[in-house]
């Protein structure tokens, strides 16, 4: 039946496969002919298509003709193989020309063996975004606190300027990436320090040693509210020299939560560098 009474709907944080958005949700929407505001989080994994202003317009908006307000975020998740065809950003902006009451960005990311490609509405209204890489629009996400990055090309210095600058009130980040940075980045005297004021989580499990040492080095990033880090433990121990070197203490010294991957005894330098984290046991 249809649901011509309805004039909102919201349908937030949502993550589904492809059968689910196409035999579920889809049919729902076009039982709303007589919506005129929709709100849409939702990322749908393992299409053979993204999901771009072509699809919305045939799928949402024919289906919709009272609607004036549409603020969306979605993200199609998949490998890189399941792709019909391998799209750019600018292939997908094209699509959106029959979208013409609001501004809309794209971001397609091509991270290894998966692609994930991201369509809003502009102001982005959500306060997740997942997946990004080197490459996204220049604009502020005023409202985005949880933000996950992944690239196979390597995060410099002045890409963290830009993510502290495009995401200013982030409180969580979580970084993926195994290539190594240029020598440029780990010169201190080259770039200013990336400050993250309201950071409280930071995720560098799967990464390369070097962006545990962009993030704990106080000379390159300040963290002053940083409580909550999630790390390799060899690392960890690598990059502050086994919890005796300065420079990585600061951003260090608030952490209440850690982990890293493995129980172990644990030295007292350790507990020192991480005052608010309980000594259970110590090694010699």
């Amino acid at each position: 039946d249809n649901l011509p009474n309805l004039k909102c709907f919201s349908l937030t944080t949502c993550y589904c496969s492809t059968d689910t958005y196409d035999n579920r949700i889809l049919p729902l929407f076009r039982r709303m002919l007589n919506l005129e505001e929709l709100t849409l989080n939702i990322t749908v994994v393992n299409r053979t298509t993204f999901i771009d202003g072509t699809f919305i317009y045939n799928e949402i908006f024919v289906h919709m003709p009272r609607l004036h307000m549409f603020n969306f975020y979605i993200c199609t998740d998949t490998k890189t193989d399941r792709l019909v065809r391998h799209l750019s950003k600018d292939d997908i902006q094209r699509t959106f020309t029959k979208i013409l009451f609001q501004e809309v960005e794209s971001i397609v990311n091509y991270p290894c063996s998966t692609v994930t490609c991201h369509v809003f509405s502009l102001p982005f209204m959500f306060e997740y975004l997942c997946c990004i890489g080197n490459i996204f629009p220049t604009i502020i996400f005023n409202h985005v606190k949880d933000l996950s990055v992944q690239d196979k090309v390597p995060f410099e210095h002045e890409f963290f300027i830009r993510i502290a600058s495009s995401f200013p009130l982030l409180q969580k980040l979580s970084i993926i990436n195994l290539r190594p940075q240029s020598a440029n980045s780990n010169d201190n005297q080259l770039y200013s320090i990336v400050k993250y004021p309201y950071l409280i989580s930071l995720r560098l499990m799967v990464v390369y040693h070097d962006y545990v040492e962009q993030f704990l080095n106080d000379t390159k990033t300040h963290l002053p509210r940083l409580t909550e880090l999630a790390v390799d433990d060899n690392q960890l121990k690598l990059v502050t020299e086994n919890f005796t070197r300065d420079t990585t203490r600061l951003n260090c010294i608030k952490v209440n939560k850690l982990d890293i991957d493995q129980t172990k005894v644990q030295s007292k330098d350790f507990y020192i560098y991480f005052p608010l984290l309980k000594p259970c046991f110590f090694s010699e």
